[in-house]
């Protein structure tokens, strides 16, 4: 398996290799397939149990980290983020661990100071090898942050165009986008098409990557798309065909929704036009889903209500991460009958706002936007978000601008000074970079709360995401590392039973057991006694 890239090369090395590639790679992408499937809620050792046979597929890479899943392991308790990339590190030493950013939002939905930014990507630069970065605007000087701690670094830089339809989105249009970033990057990245809700035709993709590589032949093109509407084979084999090097794929049996398409399916289609995924190991993939087939009941509850592939996507445009979410949110909020409503919405005010990319933090200014429509009426309760958005306060929309109308109630919307739209828009408008954090404030703030000495990577989780992390800390110092509870555990509905015992074994393969002695109810708490490896344990919960 000479062919095979490995994370003891450099990011010269593995693009001279990928440059000299007859054939194609593969990204096993967990995490969006998490994500968009799942809602994020993948647990480490579901990761560690299908890592011996992915270890041995001899994947480009495998996406474990990134988007809306460092916020939902901090949220839901699962787990702490770098513990996560520790798991996985251990558990394939050889291959690569990718991650994806959301530029100035970094792992979230807002733009961050500078110098948090640099922290975070210095932090999880530890653990990552390939940091595949965008901007829901293509703005680029919005990504230069994180572009320069990725190289510095020394790790694989992989800069995104977000990819949509329309008149607006022209070949020219992204060839220019493509330019301003190997300008600002150098030669010696991996330029990603993040076609992020699966539009578009197999016809569409191929001349977008023909117009590419005509305008940059030495580039080297990564294609991450999502199979929203069930095409994306089409689209990636398309791709593949003229040129790109590697994709995204899921694993069969195992997701493939919302996420990314199987990796089988492309590796059978694209081997009919004499093309072959370079150093893989077939019975490896085969033996991965196999056992993902069994995990899949675990995560089955998760799952969107919303089932199937749905190819109207190619009117709304929402992100295949953001879907199940969504249709969960309006299950849970008593409109979900009105989601055909909402989607037909989503895409006339995607429209209406410019029409640019529908992805984190975007999908949720359209996704809210739409939602209040519905509910209360156009316009009339415009978010803070998209408010920001008219303001330019994350970057200046690409192609144009919203009617004036719109402007005139998302702007003057509980303004008690009585100014005019036009005035607001001149008076306050433009890109205001956040100011840098005081990190030493920062540190002493979470150190007093916690009492306990904090490191960088603590630091960084409470930047991000403050309340949520704080929480999550807490937890964790009353509970311990509860992901090491395997997930039919974790996720088990309905309770345990005085006298039911639990056996399991941990990232390392080390036994244990975990016996329920009693259970009981005193006032608001509720007292459960348990054996944890031969030692008593009384927890108590207040209910």
């Amino acid at each position: 398996m000479t062919e095979r890239i490995t994370r003891d090369m450099t990011p010269s090395e593995i693009l001279a290799k990928l440059r000299e590639a007859s054939g194609y790679y593969l990204c096993n992408n967990e995490r969006d397939v998490s994500q968009s499937d799942f809602k994020s809620r993948l647990m480490p050792l579901t990761t560690v149990r299908v890592a011996p046979y992915r270890e041995a597929v001899g994947f480009f890479s495998v996406e474990v980290s990134g988007g809306a899943t460092v916020h939902v392991d901090l949220l839901r308790k699962q787990v702490n983020p770098f513990d996560r990339l520790r798991i996985a590190r251990k558990a394939m030493p050889k291959t690569l661990l990718q991650t994806v950013c959301r530029g100035a939002s970094l792992f979230g939905y807002r733009h961050y100071p500078e110098n948090v930014i640099r922290l975070t990507v210095r932090q999880f630069a530890k653990y990552v090898d390939v940091w595949r970065v965008y901007d829901f605007l293509n703005h680029i000087p919005n990504m230069i942050p994180v572009f320069e701690e990725v190289q510095k670094a020394g790790k694989l830089l992989m800069p995104s165009i977000c990819f949509a339809t329309g008149e607006e989105h022209t070949d020219a249009y992204y060839v220019r986008k493509v330019k301003e970033i190997l300008a600002v990057t150098g030669p010696e990245v991996i330029i990603s098409i993040k076609n992020y809700a699966g539009l578009g035709t197999p016809k569409r993709l191929s001349r977008l990557v023909k117009a590419i590589r005509s305008a940059c032949p030495d580039v080297i093109l990564h294609y991450h798309g999502c199979n929203t509407d069930g095409n994306d084979i089409g689209r990636m084999t398309a791709a593949v065909l003229t040129g790109v090097k590697i994709c995204d794929v899921a694993d069969h049996g195992y997701g493939a929704v919302y996420g990314q398409a199987p990796a089988l399916t492309l590796i059978q289609t694209l081997e009919d036009y004499g093309r072959q995924a370079v150093g893989l190991d077939m019975d490896a993939l085969i033996q991965s889903s196999n056992l993902l087939r069994q995990e899949l009941k675990i995560y089955e509850p998760f799952e969107s209500p919303f089932r199937g592939h749905d190819p109207t996507v190619a009117q709304y445009k929402l992100t295949g991460g953001a879907v199940g979410s969504a249709f969960e949110q309006a299950d849970q909020g008593g409109f979900l009958e009105r989601m055909p409503e909402i989607l037909q919405e989503m895409a006339k005010v995607l429209v209406e706002l410019g029409n640019w990319w529908s992805v984190t933090p975007g999908s949720q200014i359209i996704w809210t936007t739409a939602v209040n429509n519905i509910l209360y009426g156009r316009y009339e309760r415009p978010s803070l978000d998209l408010k920001n958005l008219l303001l330019g306060r994350y970057g200046p929309l690409p192609f144009y601008e919203p009617e004036n109308w719109i402007f005139e109630k998302v702007l003057e919307y509980q303004r008690t000074d009585g100014k005019k739209w036009h005035r607001i828009l001149y008076d306050e408008g433009g890109l205001i970079k956040p100011a840098d954090a005081h990190l030493n404030q920062e540190r002493q703030r979470l150190q007093a709360q916690l009492d306990r000495p904090i490191s960088d990577e603590d630091l960084v989780l409470y930047l991000l995401f403050p309340f949520d992390a704080l929480a999550f800390f807490k937890f964790v110092a009353r509970y311990g590392k509860t992901w090491l509870l395997p997930p039919e555990i974790w996720f088990r509905r309905g309770g345990f039973k005085t006298g039911e015992r639990l056996s399991f074994a941990d990232e390392r393969g080390v036994p244990h057991s975990i016996e329920i002695i009693s259970t009981r109810r005193e006032g608001a708490s509720h007292l459960t006694t348990l054996l944890v490896d031969q030692y008593y344990q009384t927890i108590n919960v207040k209910v």
